[in-house]
C-alpha cells in the first residue's frame, strides 16, 4: 500500500484512485546536518573504495554469491566457512536492532545508504538545478517552457549516470573489481550477461533515487515497521516537545501570554524528507534525520528561547509517563554484547586455518588386510586454500602407530585453489581396541601445523588378539 504524504498536512492515508503528492523538502543545514554529512560522505568513500581496495590480492571487500566466494578484510571464504560468514550477517542484524532499542531510528536517517544516496547526492544535485523546494515546487507547477525541459533533461540525465556508476560499484561487490573490469573493457557480446546485470541496476536504482524515494522509507522497507516493537520508554528518538512548546501561536510581546515557545513557523516540516509534521507525535515515517531539530534550533536562536524543543528524547520523557527514570544501564549492557560479538567475530576471521577441508572414508569401503596383515582404511581427503597465496602442504597421522600411503600425490595449493585426494591409512591389528577407533589427520605446511581432521579408522572386532 502506498504512503502518500502532504508536505503541509503530513501523512495522509491513501485511497483509492488518489495520486501520490511529491515531497518538496526544504534544503537543510545547521550544526546536526553537517555531522549528518561528515558520516555520510566518509560512508560513501568507503563504499566506493572497498571493492578497489586489496590485501595480499584479494579485495577488501567482496560478496561474490555466484561462486560462493566472499571476502571480508582481505580474508577469503568459501561454502567451508558459511559459519563466520553468517555470524558476521547476525552481528550486523542484532547491532541494528540493538542501536535502534536504545536510540531509535538513527540509522535509517544517518547511516542507510538510501539515506545517505537520496540525501547527499540526488537531492543536492536537484537543488542545485532546481533551487531550493519552493523553486522545485514553482518549476513543476509551471508551464512547459524550454528551460524547464532542458533543466529537467540535465537532471535526469545526471541522476542515470549516477545511477549507473552506483551499479557497477554494486555488481564490483558481487563478481570482484576484476571481473568488473573484464566487463567494462571487453566487447559486449563476451559478456552480455554483466552488461544486462549493469543495465537492470542502472534502471532499479534510478527508480528508487529519482521517482519512488521517500516511498522506500515508508512503506517498502520493513525495518521501519519493526521499530514499533523494538522501542520502549528508554529509547531515545527525535521528538517535540509537547509540554514546552503547546499551546503554539505567533511570538508575542505581551509577557502574560499563554502561547507555547513553537511559533508554528512550519519549518520543522518543509525540511522533513518524508512530509510528516514531527509535532503530531512520534511516527513510524519519521527516519529520524534531524533535519527538523536543526531548523527548530535555527527559529529559537532567532527568538530568543532554548534550543531543543524538537531534539532527541526517550519515550518515556514524550509521552509523559509518571515517576519516570532514565537510565542507562541497557545502552551500557547492549554496547558490551557487542562488542564481544564483534570480538568472537574478528577472532574467528583472523584465526582461521590456511588450509581446511573435509576427510571421509571412501564411499562404500571399510577396511582392507594387507599381505603382511596390517589393516588399512581407504580416505577422501579434499582441501582448499584461504591463505590467498600458493601454499605447500603434507599430510601426517597424529597417531605415530599409523602409516600414510598416498594415492595420487600433490603438495602444492595454487592460490585460493583446492585439491582432491585418497590416501591409506595403515597399522597393526595390536594397535586397535576396538571395531571403530578415533583418529586424526594433521596438515603441514612449512613445517608448522595449519589443520587437523578428525576420522575415524575400522578394524575388524577382536583384531588384537
Amino acid at each position: 500500500m502506498e504512503a502518500v504524504v502532504n508536505n503541509n498536512e503530513g501523512p495522509i492515508l491513501p485511497s483509492k484512485g488518489k495520486k501520490r503528492k511529491w515531497i518538496y523538502a526544504k534544503k537543510p543545514s545547521g550544526k546536526l546536518y553537517n555531522y549528518r554529512q561528515w558520516v555520510g560522505y566518509s560512508l560513501l568513500l568507503f563504499l566506493f573504495a572497498a571493492p578497489f581496495i586489496k590485501i595480499d590480492g584479494n579485495p577488501f571487500l567482496m560478496f561474490n554469491i555466484v561462486e560462493r566466494k566472499f571476502s571480508i578484510f582481505g580474508n577469503m571464504f568459501f561454502p567451508q566457512d558459511l559459519h563466520i560468514f553468517v555470524f558476521g550477517m547476525l552481528i550486523i542484524m542484532v547491532g541494528i536492532v540493538l542501536f535502534t532499542a536504545v536510540f531509535g531510528r538513527v540509522w535509517c536517517g544517518w547511516t542507510c545508504p538510501q539515506t545517505i544516496f537520496l540525501e547527499l547526492i540526488f537531492r543536492r544535485i536537484e537543488y542545485w538545478i532546481e533551487g531550493d523546494w519552493t523553486q522545485q515546487k514553482k518549476l513543476n507547477e509551471g508551464p512547459n517552457t524550454d528551460a524547464r525541459a532542458w533543466k529537467k533533461l540535465l537532471k535526469h540525465t545526471i541522476f542515470i549516470l549516477i545511477s549507473c556508476f552506483i551499479s557497477n560499484i554494486f555488481l564490483a561487490y558481487i563478481i570482484g573489481v576484476d571481473e568488473l573490469l573484464n566487463i567494462i573493457s571487453d566487447p559486449i557480446d563476451q559478456h552480455l550477461g554483466g552488461f544486462v546485470a549493469i543495465v537492470i541496476f542502472t534502471g532499479l536504482f534510478y527508480a528508487v533515487f529519482a521517482h519512488v524515494r521517500e516511498i522506500v522509507c515508508t512503506t517498502i522497507c520493513p525495518y521501519g515497521r519493526f521499530q514499533g516493537v523494538l522501542l520502549d520508554d528508554q529509547s531515545m528518538t527525535v521528538a517535540y516537545n509537547v509540554e514546552r512548546g503547546e499551546p503554539r501561536g505567533k511570538l508575542s510581546k505581551v509577557k502574560e501570554s499563554k502561547n507555547g515557545d513553537c511559533v508554528d513557523c512550519g519549518l520543522c516540516v518543509h525540511v522533513c524528507p518524508t512530509g510528516i509534521d514531527i509535532r503530531n507525535g512520534v511516527q513510524l515515517e519519521c527516519v529520524n534525520c534531524t533535519a527538523c531539530i536543526d531548523a527548530c534550533d535555527e527559529v529559537m536562536q532567532k527568538i530568543g528561547k532554548p534550543s531543543r524543543l524538537i531534539g532527541f528524547y526517550s519515550l518515556g520523557e514524550v509521552e509523559g509517563k509518571k515517576n519516570f527514570k532514565k537510565s542507562y544501564t541497557r545502552q551500557i549492557l547492549y554496547s558490551v554484547i557487542l562488542v564481544l560479538l564483534t570480538s568472537v567475530f574478528l577472532f574467528l576471521i583472523f584465526n582461521r586455518a590456511d588450509i581446511d577441508g573435509s576427510l571421509l572414508r571412501a564411499t562404500g569401503s571399510t577396511y582392507q588386510t594387507q599381505p603382511d596383515g596390517r589393516i588399512s582404511n581407504l580416505y577422501t581427503i579434499e582441501l582448499i586454500n584461504k591463505s590467498g597465496k600458493a601454499i605447500p602442504f603434507e599430510l601426517k597421522p597424529t597417531d605415530s602407530n599409523y602409516t600414510l600411503q598416498l594415492v595420487n600425490q600433490i603438495d602444492t595449493l595454487t592460490k585460493d585453489g583446492s585439491a582432491k585426494m585418497s590416501f591409506f591409512l595403515i597399522t597393526d591389528k595390536k594397535n586397535i581396541d576396538t571395531y571403530k577407533t578415533k583418529t586424526s589427520i594433521q596438515i603441514h605446511s612449512e613445517g608448522k601445523e595449519v589443520n587437523t581432521l578428525k576420522t575415524t579408522f575400522i578394524c575388524p572386532p577382536g583384531a588384537k588378539n
